[in-house]
């Protein structure tokens, strides 16, 4: 294990939820952490309680479902700070209007955008960086969604975090040449504001029981923190109480 100092983090995603748990989980070992999302207020909130906890951290909006975001706000950290080490690949969103039945291309194309896209622009943008540095680590939120196929998710957020898990590992097919490791988190449900985009509302009885975000970016520290000839590919994580689990055993143990 070793600490950040003098590590260079983007993170996007970053004004809340796990984004916003690992940047200070990444801040809390000494990287420099670059925050980005689409809305400055929430950012500037994440980089003062960094700033507060004795870390470093700026601020660079974006939108990322545009190409041009992901390649200005990489070559503005390269030209502020001389490198990126590392690559926190969380930006996400998804609908209210998601089933077959509902979906409509402009949702479909909101939610691969926003998932899968971002997440291609934003490692598309940071490679050349770290192949000629010969070393860089990206950490993509996937999700429990990117390895199991349910209704709950929706489709198009199912089709589009398998994607982003293909990607992954993909990267470390062709850049461990290059010293750069590619990691995919797949959680199970974390209690995040985008549980506010569910057609069925999630009780706080329910979140409370779901992984937290300061769970996730506690992982990702992790990750960041293990040495450079070490890979973790993939890590698929899920709350002890799932409720996928749990709704399958109820008819089950109706009737003993």
């Amino acid at each position: 294990m070793q600490n950040l100092k003098g590590k260079i983090a983007w993170v996007t995603g970053a004004g809340s939820g796990i984004g916003q748990a690992a940047a200070i989980a990444l801040a809390s070992e000494g990287a420099t952490v670059i925050l980005t999302g689409r809305r400055k207020q929430p950012l500037d909130d994440v980089a003062r309680t960094v700033k507060a906890d004795g870390g470093n951290a700026f601020v660079q909006t974006g939108d990322l479902t545009r190409a041009t975001t992901a390649s200005r706000v990489a070559k503005a950290i390269q030209t502020k700070l001389g490198r990126i080490d590392i690559l926190v690949n969380n930006a996400g969103v998804n609908i209210l209007k998601r089933s077959w039945d509902q979906l409509q291309p402009d949702g479909a194309d909101d939610v691969i955008a926003g998932n899968l896209s971002s997440a291609f622009y934003c490692v598309l943008a940071v490679l050349p960086i770290m192949r000629a540095q010969r070393d860089g680590l990206l950490v993509h939120t996937a999700s429990w969604a990117g390895r199991f196929v349910s209704p709950l998710a929706g489709a198009a957020y199912v089709a589009a975090k398998h994607g982003v898990v293909a990607m992954s590992h993909s990267i470390n097919c062709e850049e461990c040449v290059n010293g750069i490791r590619s990691s995919v988190v797949c959680p199970g449900e974390v209690a995040t504001p985008i549980l506010d985009q569910r057609p069925v509302p999630v009780s706080k009885e329910d979140r409370a029981r779901m992984l937290q975000p300061e769970d996730m970016g506690d992982l990702i520290r992790y990750i960041a923190t293990l040495p450079a000839h070490v890979c973790l590919n993939e890590v698929l994580v899920s709350p002890t109480w799932n409720r996928g689990y749990v709704a399958a055993l109820r008819p089950s143990q109706s009737k003993v």
